[in-house]
This record gives C-alpha cells, sequence and structure tokens, in this order.
C-alpha cells in the first residue's frame, strides 16, 4: 500500500472492504472502546474512504453491536 509516495509494508490489515467504499471492521469483544473507533478512522484516511462500519458481534442483537464512522463529510 502506498500513502504519500510512502510504501507501507505492514500494518494495514482491513477485514472487509465492500465494493472499494466502505471498510468493516470486525470485533467479538465485551466493550468498544475508543481505539476501535481510532483504528477505523486511521484505515478510512489511509484509503481515502468516507465509510466505515464497526461490526462488535458480542451482543445479544446485532444492530446494537454496529456503529457508522465517517471520514471528511
Amino acid at each position: 500500500m502506498w500513502y504519500e509516495d510512502v510504501k507501507m509494508d505492514l500494518g494495514f490489515r482491513a477485514d472487509i472492504i465492500v465494493d472499494q467504499k466502505v471498510i468493516v471492521e470486525i470485533k467479538s469483544v465485551d466493550a468498544i472502546t475508543p481505539v476501535f473507533f481510532k483504528t477505523l478512522l486511521t484505515y478510512l484516511r489511509l484509503t481515502d474512504k468516507r465509510l466505515g462500519l464497526l461490526a462488535n458481534f458480542n451482543v445479544a442483537l446485532m444492530k446494537d453491536g454496529i456503529t457508522t464512522l465517517v471520514n471528511n463529510l
């Protein structure tokens, strides 16, 4: 991956990229912490994407485990 003319070999591991537009970060944790949001926002900035979804599968209802994050809207 290239970012501002610098090749980045390691570190970026998006879970799912949908249609080259949305990054989905998948977790299964008791609580979503700010570091997860910062990681997803970094992925969005590095790839110049606008929309990210943080999905936590450790919830009773999946709708309660999905959080949307936007970049530069």
